[in-house]
């Protein structure tokens, strides 16, 4: 099964040689499940000719928000909305989850609340799992017809399912420890609260449930297909 990663961000450069950019995570976290990638750089204005190029679909994380006038986001939704039409499985990760909301009739923001960083427990499904955060933008509202499954603290929409192949959550069940150590170190300075920064790497060392989303994330693509 041949899976088309929708990269929407890029990994920071210093971290790239040890953890490769974001489609190779995403690659990584579902290795071993039987599928094959091929990555379009849709950041960099790379898109597939059109929805049944891949038989399912993952949308990556990013720096940049939903909301943002970006010319290659107006698109990308475009997409979306043709891979929900043509009932094909797609799973959004982080701003993968916002896109896919935002194209399908639902609203992100910037949350007044502030970030969400570190390892935190959600429950998903009725299932408490801890996880990776690393965002400020939320889902405020989700689309017509979406089930939200996920919750956390301060995060009312952290997952949602849509119809039987859309699946999407806020946190990253790709980011590992040394990639949020990695993050803690170079990107969350002046741009994360300090207090928020030292509870997360407080947190480093706290045991995630990342291979049990990569199931549940592999089982979307194989049931969807």
């Amino acid at each position: 099964m041949k899976i088309g990663i929708l990269q929407t961000g890029h990994a920071p450069d210093m971290l790239l040689p040890d953890t490769g950019d974001y489609d190779a995570m995403m690659a990584r976290m579902l290795d071993g499940q039987g599928f094959e990638f091929e990555t379009y750089a849709v950041v960099d204005q790379e898109f597939p000719k059109g929805p049944h190029a891949a038989d399912g679909w993952l949308i990556t994380g990013s720096k940049h928000g939903a909301y943002e006038d970006h010319p290659w986001i107006p698109p990308l939704e475009e997409l979306i909305r043709a891979i929900h039409t043509a009932n094909l499985p797609m799973v959004g990760v982080c701003f993968g989850h916002q896109i896919i909301a935002q194209a399908l009739g639902g609203k992100v923001v910037k949350h007044p609340d502030g970030w969400r960083v570190g390892a935190t427990q959600y429950d998903i499904e009725g299932t408490p799992l801890t996880l990776n955060a690393w965002h400020q933008d939320q889902v405020i509202e989700a689309p017509d017809g979406a089930e939200i499954i996920g919750r956390a603290e301060g995060c009312d929409i952290a997952a949602m399912r849509i119809g039987e192949r859309i699946y999407t959550v806020q946190p990253h069940p790709e980011y590992g420890a040394a990639f949020m150590q990695g993050l803690l170190d170079h990107r969350a300075p002046g741009v994360v609260p300090d207090p928020l920064s030292d509870h997360a790497r407080a947190l480093l060392s706290t045991h995630t449930d990342n291979a049990a989303m990569a199931t549940r994330i592999a089982d979307v693509f194989r049931k969807g297909a």
